[in-house]
């Protein structure tokens, strides 16, 4: 499919990009939940694409010697028809567990399988990403909780946005579907990102509503100025004393 793309039009590329993007994000969930998988980014280049896999535990992603990562490279170099070499994996740790949603929502996926009571593992998550500098948490987490009428929790803390371009960039969620023996249990966790100056922890532009009032400048006393005013007076002066006679103009022959 990928091999293919020159000879596609504009559209059908961004269909392909968007459909090759899916079914490699939905295989590595499934392959590297355990190992605390937190997204992935595709970056193309005319020669080579690049795989970055954003990961907890990038040594279990790695594998021994890099094991791991070369039978991977392998089943999406086959999946996805590339060229040998033409695909490259790499793995790079997440800077800040706490302020990924995708990992928490995987941490509170196995409290839960472990058959840790809902509100206890929830509570912990919220704590968790609360600790973690975050602005806001929510957990939300629906099914057949306690007995075989399913309902809805929500579990929050400090602020969220969720609507307009502030909930786009500052919002981070994750979505997981628990396979309980009594049902299926889904889970969802929202956080809201701090402001960082240098768009490591989160990003980088400053939030619509936040004002920021700066100190204002010391003015100089009105003594200060005039006796600045009479400084560049006298120096003035002095110049102009200093300066030679204008030379008189020569009397004109006839």
């Amino acid at each position: 499919m990928m091999a293919n793309r020159s000879k596609m039009s504009t559209k059908r590329k961004f269909v392909a990009d968007g459909c090759f993007y899916s079914e490699l994000n939905e295989l590595l969930t499934r392959e590297l939940a355990a190992d605390g998988y937190a997204g992935v980014e595709v970056r193309t280049t005319p020669m080579k694409t690049s795989i970055i896999i954003r990961a907890t535990r990038t040594q279990n992603v790695l594998g021994e010697k890099g094991q791991r990562i070369r039978e991977l490279t392998s089943v999406v170099q086959k999946r996805f028809d590339f060229d040998d070499d033409a695909v490259e994996l790499f793995a790079e740790r997440v800077a800040n567990r706490g302020l990924c949603a995708q990992a928490q929502a995987e941490s509170l996926k196995f409290k839960l399988l472990g058959g840790l009571a809902v509100r206890r593992a929830c509570y912990g998550v919220v704590r968790f990403v609360m600790e973690a500098s975050a602005k806001g948490c929510q957990v939300i987490v629906t099914g057949k909780l306690r007995g075989q009428r399913a309902k809805g929790m929500k579990f929050g803390q400090g602020y969220m946005i969720k609507t307009g371009h502030a909930g786009q960039v500052y919002t981070d969620e994750a979505v997981r579907h628990v396979l309980m023996r009594q049902g299926v249990i889904g889970i969802k966790v929202s956080i809201f990102l701090p402001q960082d100056p240098k768009g490591i922890m989160g990003p980088k532009i400053p939030l619509d509503d936040v004002v920021v009032i700066k100190e204002p400048k010391e003015e100089p006393s009105p003594e200060t100025l005039l006796r600045q005013q009479e400084e560049r007076l006298a120096a003035s002066m002095a110049q102009e004393s200093m300066a030679p006679p204008p030379a008189e103009p020569e009397a004109a022959a006839y």
